[in-house]
């Protein structure tokens, strides 16, 4: 078991090794939930909804006028893609 020293500010760090083992990244943030005699548990934040899906696509090798996307959109609906 790993002992953490709490500091004045009432604040305490993790080990790498324990955010490792969690699948905690920097910048991520962790949820922690009181459980039944002075027990916490901790986890990583899941993010949901359209935040979830942010960044999940690769980027385009090239940017698209507005005048080409209805284009391929027109195209799309008639069929004749």
């Amino acid at each position: 078991m790993a002992a953490l020293t709490v500091t004045a500010k009432g604040q305490i760090t993790l080990r790498r090794e324990l955010l490792q083992y969690m699948g905690i990244t920097p910048g991520q943030q962790i949820e922690v939930d009181k459980l039944a005699h002075g027990v916490l548990a901790l986890q990583a934040k899941t993010t949901h909804g359209l935040d979830a899906f942010v960044g999940c696509l690769p980027r385009p090798s090239k940017a698209l006028s507005l005048e080409d996307m209805n284009a391929l959109i027109s195209k799309a609906w008639a069929g004749k893609t």
